[in-house]
Formats: structure tokens, C-alpha cells, sequence
């Protein structure tokens, strides 16, 4: 929706029960049966990425650019993108069986240990880790960045891509106590994601951090029952 926004592209939203899904979505993405799908006119576009840069060729020459056109440019935004996408990015959108979410998801295995562990040690070396994560995009905004975005002074593909998880790292200090946006660690990083998250086309869809604390606690519970109900 942020790259939609970003084109001033005008689209309806149609969200999906994912515990009972539709035959729309059903049919639209027959492979992975998930969300997001794009359907643009009999044309259906499957995972996020793919969908922003689609969009991108699409409109092109509506709003901002959202792919760099220098090719070293492009190939550097694509390998920071899918690095957020495999040691960042956690999407939770299946608000019953957990394990299925858990499957098809890929809820990578830092999040999953501080959402879903007991035991304080492994829940500190899972933070250490994804603080890791976002130290090195850190280093990579000062590298790649020439304005007050990765893609300078407008949004780009790096830039939607880490900017959907700012939530759920917000939502992830409510529950943890643990500050993944520290202004000490990555003090350009927390600039940005404040940036980020007033920006016109981004702040109207960005899920509530608030809803999202709701459901990892709805995930704990489901999990604490599981655990119970296994051990019988």
C-alpha cells in the first residue's frame, strides 16, 4: 500500500481472514496461499517485493522512482531488501493456529525466541542477534543513503521494506522492555524510522503497534496452551 501511496495509485483493500481464507485469494495466489497479492486488472502479483518493484515499472512515470536506475544502485537496494525480508521482517497475520503462522511465515528465529521462549538467556541471545541485524543496516544507511531516506530524499525499495517491521519492533519493546531502535546503537536508524513513519504515504497503513502487542500476546497464550496440552 505504501508503494501504491507513494504512486498515487488508487486501489481498494481487501483484507483476508487467514484462518479461513477466501477462494479470491485462494485462486490469486495458488502456489504460497498467503498475503499480499496485487490484482491488477486479470493479473495477479504475489510477495512483497515483487509487488513494490512491479508497481515501480508499472507507474513509472507516476510519483517518485522507487528502484534506483544506476544498476549497482539497484542491485545494492535488492540485497539490503532481502536481507530485511530474511533477518528482520515478521509477519503475523493469522490470528489462530500459531504453528501454521509459524510455518508459512518463516517468523525468523530471533523473533520467535522473544516472542514465544520463557528462559532469559535464550530470549537476550535472540536480541543480540537481530541488534546485529540492524546495526549492519545502520552502517548500510550511512553508506548508501545521500538524503533523509535509503533512497535519499524520497522512499525507496530498502526503505518500505524495513520500514513495514518499525511497528512490530515497537510492538516487540512493549513486550520485551527491550529498545531494538535505540538512538544510542543506531542513532541514524531511529532517525530515519521516525522519518519513515510520518511520511504521508506511510503513516495511514502502518499496522498500530498497540493491535500488534495484542496479538503476540494472543501468540504467547496460544503457545503456553499448546506447550500444556502436549505434556498430557
Amino acid at each position: 500500500m505504501i508503494a501504491l501511496n507513494l504512486k498515487g495509485v488508487e486501489y481498494e483493500f481487501l483484507p483476508d481472514d487467514l484462518s479461513n481464507k477466501s477462494e479470491l485469494l485462494l485462486n490469486s495466489n495458488p502456489v504460497y496461499k498467503k498475503v499480499p497479492v496485487l490484482i491488477h486488472g486479470d493479473k495477479s502479483i504475489c510477495e512483497s517485493l515483487v509487488i513494490v518493484q512491479y508497481i515501480d515499472h508499472v507507474w513509472a512515470s507516476s510519483g517518485p522512482r522507487i528502484l534506483p536506475v544506476d544498476p549497482y544502485d539497484l542491485a545494492i537496494v535488492r540485497f539490503w531488501a532481502a536481507y530485511v525480508d530474511d533477518k528482520v521482517r515478521a509477519v503475523f497475520l493469522m490470528k489462530r493456529n500459531y504453528l501454521r503462522t509459524l510455518r508459512i511465515y518463516q517468523l525468523t528465529s530471533q523473533i520467535r525466541v522473544l516472542i514465544l521462549k520463557e528462559d532469559e538467556k535464550s530470549k537476550a541471545e535472540a536480541a543480540e542477534q537481530l541488534f546485529t541485524a540492524l546495526l549492519l543496516l545502520e552502517e548500510a544507511f550511512v553508506k548508501c543513503s545521500k538524503g533523509s531516506f535509503f533512497g535519499g530524499d524520497t522512499i525507496n525499495l530498502l526503505d518500505i521494506t524495513l520500514g513495514s517491521c518499525i511497528n512490530w519492533l515497537k510492538a516487540m519493546e512493549i513486550v520485551t522492555g527491550i529498545n531494538f531502535l535505540d538512538k544510542t546503537k543506531t542513532p541514524r536508524l531511529a532517525e530515519w524510522a521516525e522519518r519513515f513513519c510520518s511520511a504521508e504515504a506511510a503513516k495511514e497503513v502502518l499496522p498500530e503497534a498497540e493491535k500488534l502487542v495484542e496479538y503476540i500476546k494472543f501468540l504467547r497464550a496460544a503457545n503456553r496452551a499448546a506447550a500444556v496440552s502436549s505434556s498430557k
